[in-house]
């Protein structure tokens, strides 16, 4: 009995040994024809009777003994390509992709080695370079390079593109409503519902295949974008099992371990990004309220169920922490090789801001003199304290027949957001006086999509038909919100303005987004060429409801409570019967009708597009795309009218495209293009909401008559690729703007802003883009490479006649005023650089990377001087490591800002000393990772 165990265990291990020897080569293959992949095209492997033949979607795997191999590609009226030196590694995926050309009159054998088709970057440079549209991407490949714990960080390496605020992605310097963000090809709104971007770091880099940014439009393309599309490709369908874990920690001398870190007390689940109950709106908006005069105790209860937390409380900071899980497989299934695959992620990411000395300042043009600096009207400077939680999950499944391929996604993103601020202010309004405020703000945040997909072929492929559903529900919940502000009199007392009275705002926002999109192609002969005819539809709908509820503590009696927020609504100091001096909570403006609405948007559409070579070298691509799009609003317009289910948008557009590609050789490429596109108000905006921001002082107005925007783009190309990676690449485009929406003053105040229809832009700019191997200077550099990307900008906008009467009727002695200005948003100038070492042998990747983006028009003024953004200098270090003999461990090291440079916003106005609207120390901070894949 012994001896059979002991065989069996030694021809297990035996087995498993062998069988650990063999690894994988898969790839996909496509057409060098049109923008598409080759089916059925036959894989041979040169000198042994193994081989295969690529699917319905040109994709291919075999498996086989760890080598060194010769790989031949064939297809009937194609070059048979032969690719050397395929190295098979034990247990592992090797991916090569390889574009198979035409071949002219007799056929031809072309050789080359794998070194640039088994590269993912060189993959994504492929799609560039066969791609119909103008695009930039970046691989998995590059992430590590980076050292790119999720997308933001990522993919502000790209050309023409840059971050603003940690997290959004803005294209060619245009502002977040000239960018859109798609998943996997499909419209998903972000966490926060009014930007036409997603978050992007909310999304570990560890599900993510690549990144694509499209630049120029196509008819299959929504028409909402004119800086460009953003589109987040996910992992599916792993060749083999996978199983990673990520643990990240992030140090940052200036925030973190601060024992003057403020917060306040929440909930016990805010760590897991919501909260349990203990923000929730302690009675009904509309339940009555008794008046002082009342003399009902009913006021006294009423007042004793709000939570008597209002000051910003000090405590210790946390560092940055996070960690991340990802598994994925596939199965046969069947004596027809179906396939079955699955994807599963989850990551939770906890981070703590604290900013010192944050300011937010309201300056002026005085109307009263022809003085040139600008008096202050209102400021703030104090310390601000932020804890950060996001909590996501994405769980994706394929299955793959001969013909067809259906695909299920479903996300889950939860967020919480806690803030306490406590800041010193100078108020200017009538009369001068110093005051202190306390800010609490709470926001939960969540978003549930799920994606239903399905891809179909005919025998030959000759047909393919893709659908796609998906259907989203966001939210955000501001949970009471707590502005409490005391004002110092001049003998040191302290009093609560009458006209600022402390304020608990609840804000809940629900919206859904469903969306249906329909695409059918057809490969077909023109001219004796391949070429492609396009058909498609695309339906969506989204629905808001919207409301705020705003209270407000009067004080009868003294209001001084010694500066102490949290004093206010101690039991001792409530309004009672018996006492008739004390806190408690107004019966005025809970429900302002102004600010419940619910509106909805309809976008329906469809396309006709048409690929065809004129010549050998020339690909024409021409489409037309008609869009109705509709905004349907219920709730009060700017005259105090109520609208239900009331028309403020309805609008029926063409919108044509046209590209051009000429191949010079086939690793250079002319390309011209043209096309209409449109950008639309938001919810938010196209409404008569009235949001007030604790922390930052300002409140966002909205404005129900605003009018879409579109634009006409031109944009010429010439590109060039090389061996390893290499590119260079030198663009110019046009873009010309009907009625651009703008963030502005509203004009009776200078802390409310609003967006308007500002006249008419033009901008023009050019964009560089090389990266070069620097073996070319010595063989000892091979490991090295450099990489810039460039963009020079130039917005002028043409202003409308309110605008210029207001700058006109308010320039100061000796100004001139010009009827132009630069486009709000639009930045003159993006640099990212970075020169990294890449040595696959030792496992090390490392590098020093730059980026920056030009002054900005952040707030358009008028009567008011105009707010610009100041360039932020990043330069960030990254080294990687590889652990192990399999090296399927992973050590990483970031140093990001090394430059220590701040986030400020900066009024300007003619002669006048530049002051501070808003500025931020985001300090230098010091990252550790590890990852291991099992």
């Amino acid at each position: 009995m012994k001896i059979k165990f002991i065989l069996f265990i030694t021809f297990t291990l035996i087995f498993n040994l062998l069988n650990a020897q063999k690894g994988t080569l898969s790839g996909t293959i496509k057409d060098g024809e049109i923008n598409d992949v080759l089916p059925f095209a036959t894989v041979l492997i040169k000198g042994s009777d193994k081989g295969t033949t690529s699917d319905f979607e040109g994709t291919y795997s075999i498996e086989l003994e760890a080598g060194t191999y010769t790989v031949v590609f064939k297809f009937l009226g194609f070059e048979t390509t032969e690719v050397t030196e395929v190295v098979i590694k034990p247990d592992d995926v090797t991916v090569l992709d390889i574009t198979l050309k035409e071949a002219s009159g007799s056929l031809e054998e072309v050789i080359i080695t794998a070194e640039t088709a088994r590269n993912t970057e060189s993959s994504v440079l492929n799609i560039q370079r066969r791609s119909v549209n103008l695009l930039d991407g970046i691989s998995s490949q590059n992430f590590k390079k980076l050292g790119a714990s999720d997308l933001a960080n990522a993919v502000k390496s790209v050309p023409g593109v840059s971050i603003q605020g940690g997290k959004y992605v803005y294209v060619r310097g245009l502002g977040d409503r000239y960018t859109k963000t798609i998943l996997n090809g499909v419209d998903i709104p972000g966490l926060d519902p009014d930007r036409n971007t997603i978050q992007m770091d909310i999304f570990p880099t560890n599900i993510i295949d690549n990144i694509i940014v499209v630049k120029s439009a196509t008819a299959d393309l929504p028409a909402d974008f004119t800086g460009g599309i953003v589109d987040i490709v996910t992992k599916e369908f792993p060749s083999k099992k996978e199983f990673s874990l990520s643990l990240s920690g992030s140090y940052n001398p200036d925030m973190h371990f601060k024992s003057n870190f403020l917060n306040y007390n929440g909930g016990n689940t805010d760590f897991l990004g919501y909260d349990d109950g203990t923000r929730a709106l302690p009675i009904s908006p509309y339940q009555p309220i008794p008046n002082t005069f009342d003399n009902s105790a009913v006021l006294t209860e009423i007042t004793k169920r709000f939570n008597p937390n209002l000051a910003a409380l000090e405590s210790n900071s946390t560092m940055d922490y996070s960690i991340g899980l990802t598994a994925g497989n596939q199965y046969t299934i069947g004596k027809k090789d179906h396939r079955l695959g699955y994807i599963a992620s989850v990551s939770y990411k906890n981070e703590t801001n604290f900013y010192e000395n944050a300011q937010n300042n309201f300056y002026r043009k005085d109307p009263n003199t022809s003085s040139i600096e600008m008096p202050l009207s209102k400021g703030q400077n104090g310390n601000l304290g932020e804890q950060n939680v996001v909590l996501s999950g994405l769980v994706g499944l394929s299955y793959k027949t001969d013909r067809s391929k259906y695909k299920i996604n479903v996300m889950r993103i939860q967020n919480g957001e806690s803030s306490a601020g406590l800041f010193d202010q100078e108020l200017n309004e009538g009369d001068f006086a110093l005051a202190i405020k306390n800010s609490l703000v709470y926001t939960e945040r969540s978003i549930t999509n799920g994606l239903l997909s399905g891809t179909h072929t005919n025998s030959d492929a000759s047909w393919k038909t893709e659908w796609k559903l998906a259907s989203t529900l966001s939210t955000i919940y501001d949970k009471d919100v707590r502005a409490t502000s005391f004002r110092i009199e001049e003998d040191g007392s302290f009093s609560i303005p009458q006209n600022s009275e402390p304020r608990r705002i609840w804000r809940n926002l629900e919206e859904e987004n469903h969306v249906g999109k329909l695409d059918v192609t057809r490969k077909y002969s023109l001219f004796q060429k391949d070429a492609k005819l396009k058909v498609g539809a695309y339906g969506s709908y989204k629905q808001r409801t919207y409301n705020i509820y705003t209270f407000r503590i009067g004080i009868a009696g003294p209001s001084g409570f010694n500066g102490d927020a949290d004093a206010i609504l101690a039991d001792e100091n409530l309004w009672t019967t018996s006492d008739q001096e004390g806190s408690f909570i107004r019966n005025t403006s809970v429900v302002d009708p102004v600010n419940i609405f619910e509106s909805n948007q309809i976008n329906m559409a469809g396309y006709i597009s048409n690929e065809f070579n004129l010549g050998n070298k020339l690909k024409t691509i021409v489409g037309l795309r008609v869009e109705n799009f509709m905004i349907n609003y219920t709730g009060e317009n700017s005259s105090g009218a109520v609208l239900n289910n009331e028309s403020i948008i309805n609008k029926f557009d063409l919108f044509p495209s046209v590209n051009f590609i000429y191949a010079l050789k086939d690793n250079k490429n002319v390309r011209l293009s043209y096309a209409r596109t449109t950008a639309r108000p938001s919810f938010k905006e196209a409404s008569n909401a009235e949001i007030f921001d604790a922390l930052s002082d300002i409140t966002y107005i909205g404005n129900i008559d605003l009018k879409p925007t579109y634009i006409n783009n031109l944009d010429l190309r010439y590109e060039v690729y090389g061996d390893n990676s290499e590119l260079f690449a030198v663009s110019g485009f046009y873009k010309s703007f009907k009625d651009p929406i703008e963030l502005t003053y509203f004009q009776s105040a200078l802390d409310n802003f609003t967006p308007q229809n500002l006249g008419e832009a033009d901008v023009i700019g050019a964009e560089i883009e090389f990266r070069k191997n620097l073996s070319f200077l010595s063989s000892s550099l091979e490991n090295f490479r450099f990489n810039l990307n460039a963009s020079v900008i130039q917005s002028k906008l043409k202003m409308g006649t309110d605008e210029f009467s207001l700058r006109t009727n308010t320039a100061r002695p000796g100004e001139e005023i010009d009827d132009t200005r630069e486009l709000q948003g639009q930045s003159p100038y993006l640099i990212n650089t970075g020169l990294d070492y890449d040595n696959d042998k030792i496992g090390l990747q490392t590098g020093v990377f730059y980026n920056v983006q030009g002054k900005t028009l952040e707030v358009v003024g008028g009567a008011n001087p105009d707010v610009f953004t100041k360039p932020f200098n990043s330069l960030n270090f990254t080294l990687n490591k590889s652990i192990g003999k399999e090296r399927k461990s992973n050590l990483s090291f970031k140093i990001t800002n090394l430059l220590g440079s701040e986030k400020e916003s900066i009024y300007e106005s003619y002669k006048a000393a530049d002051q501070i609207f808003s500025s931020r120390n985001p300090g230098t901070s010091i990252s550790l990772g590890y990852s291991i894949k099992f």
